[in-house]
């Protein structure tokens, strides 16, 4: 098995791919293409894959004070683009934003090294310890410029906020962090007074290039805003809400979207992200996974494979636990990776880390394909 001393060259494999089959095109009728993973149908669990392989940094054991131990192939909320230079970065949750880059160009594979970090100082955001751990990075880019949504909170507390850093380069150095956009607490004016204004999402819509920003954990769930053509604020009454879970912690977060072939895709990570113990795990099935729905409109309503709307409980589950793989989410969405859309995402592999530790989530990666216009995941 691989160590986990010192800065480490590591090569996650999926450790088989179970099966071979390979679609020839990313949408279509499933039957005819031989079934999944060697099952018939493509939206069972039994069909989900492994993840892809990533090679990159392991930083665990020798913590500095700039990246506190995440990047590389370590990541918790990742977000990844492509670079000016053709390098794809990621970055992540800690180490103030940590950025890593892939050292091969127009891959996803790697190999991930840690280049620094988007927020040297903390961020800007005031009045909020949460500031010298800004969370669950969303990089764009817009024009000629780099948008980087961050989240400044503390586990259980709604008083949160989102803030905005913007780069020319993406390079550690060149981050102009603007502060906070919009924030949440039991005070604020609706919905922000009802929502935990974490877990940002940028998406502009294709159609009409509305800028649009996704958020929600827990309260609330997961809500949207309408963008000020600067992309730095909100339109206070533009508020829908995009998916609820009725049931109590409503354990919804992580929303991001896109659009293909006509649909809007909401993706969201559901259930406990984090603080696993292997000796004391959340109950099966409320550990995180990942779900989606699919609308005609960014605004909504998002319905999911059966028909039920996301802000009715609904939520269609694309990969969860299976084999090695424990808690996926944080995820995103690559689209055109070589012709391609491609889900990211971090997860536990119970295989090198049995202690299901945070700092040892990996990143992950599945090629999408659209069957009868749902997403399924695939190992090729």
């Amino acid at each position: 098995m691989p160590s986990f001393n010192g800065r480490a060259a590591l090569a996650l494999a999926s450790f088989g791919t179970f099966g071979s089959t390979v679609l020839s095109a990313p949408s279509g009728d499933w039957k005819g293409h031989g079934g999944w993973k060697g099952h018939d149908d493509p939206f069972s669990n039994a069909s989900w894959p492994l993840p892809r392989r990533v090679y990159g940094e392991n930083d665990t054991a020798n913590v500095d004070s700039a990246t506190e131990g995440w990047g590389g192939i370590h990541l918790h909320d990742p977000s990844i683009i492509l670079g000016p230079d053709g390098h794809y970065y990621s970055f992540s949750t800690h180490g103030l934003t940590v950025i890593s880059r892939a050292s091969k160009k127009g891959s996803i594979d790697g190999y991930w090294e840690i280049i620094g970090s988007v927020l040297d100082a903390g961020s800007s955001v005031i009045n909020n310890s949460g500031s010298a751990d800004p969370w669950a990075p969303d990089v764009h880019k817009v024009g000629d410029t780099y948008y980087d949504y961050y989240s400044v909170s503390q586990f259980g507390s709604q008083i949160s906020a989102i803030g905005l850093a913007t780069s020319k380069t993406l390079m550690p150095g060149s981050w102009t962090d603007h502060g906070e956009v919009f924030s949440s607490d039991p005070n604020a004016t609706y919905p922000l007074n009802v929502t935990n204004a974490i877990d940002a999402n940028l998406f502009i819509d294709p159609k009409t290039k509305t800028p649009y920003i996704n958020y929600g954990s827990f309260w609330s769930n997961i809500y949207q805003f309408e963008l000020t053509e600067d992309l730095k604020d909100i339109k206070q009454d533009t508020a829908v809400q995009l998916s609820l879970d009725p049931v109590a912690p409503q354990p919804e977060e992580g929303a991001y979207m896109n659009y293909h072939d006509g649909w809007y895709y909401l993706w969201y990570s559901h259930g406990t992200c984090c603080g696993y113990n292997s000796s004391a795990l959340p109950a099966p099935g409320e550990e995180y996974s990942i779900r989606v729905g699919r609308s005609r409109s960014p605004r909504g309503p998002f319905m999911d494979r059966e028909g039920v709307k996301l802000t009715e409980g609904g939520g269609y589950i694309v990969y969860g636990s299976h084999d090695f793989v424990y808690g996926p989410g944080g995820q995103g969405v690559l689209s055109d990776y070589h012709g391609r859309d491609v889900l990211y995402y971090h997860y536990v592999n119970t295989i090198v880390d049995p202690t299901y530790a945070d700092n040892l989530k990996l990143l992950g990666w599945n090629y999408i394909y659209y069957i009868q216009g749902w997403p399924v995941l695939s190992y090729h």
